[in-house]
């Protein structure tokens, strides 16, 4: 099976599907998926790894670029989905610590910011009586 992503959205937060084999052969596919997000100004991302069946360094190094990507722009990239293998090089190469992972993807939704306009405002005005 080749690489593939399939993007989707639920609410503010883009859901990467990934699957397939991310190898030097697919390399920059994933890179160019989450550029273009970030160019939409989608910065709360979620990588579901559940199809992902393999990973070489070159897919590593996919993960590692599309992570820093986001957290320089000021958003936010979790994880879920991780099978054995993927969590096991991710273990290897440390990168777990890295990735914030959640046991379902309704959790990880949660995990996000809910958007501006569900949030209380940062500033309050109290005036008396009138409250």
């Amino acid at each position: 099976m080749n690489f593939s992503a399939t993007i989707r959205q639920v609410g503010n937060v883009s859901v990467v599907e990934v699957s397939g084999k991310l190898t030097s052969f697919e390399s920059g596919a994933l890179r160019n998926n989450i550029a273009k997000l970030l160019q939409e100004g989608r910065k709360q991302i979620l990588l579901n790894l559940s199809g992902l069946e393999y990973l070489d360094s070159s897919g590593i190094g996919d993960l590692v670029h599309a992570y820093l990507s986001v957290v320089k722009r000021g958003g936010e990239m979790k994880v879920v989905g991780l099978t054995e293998k993927v969590e096991e090089i991710l273990k290897i190469t440390q990168l777990y610590q890295v990735f914030p992972e959640f046991r379902d993807e309704q959790a990880a939704l949660q995990s996000f910011p809910q958007s501006e306009r569900n949030r209380r405002p940062m500033l309050e005005i109290v005036r008396p009586g009138k409250n």
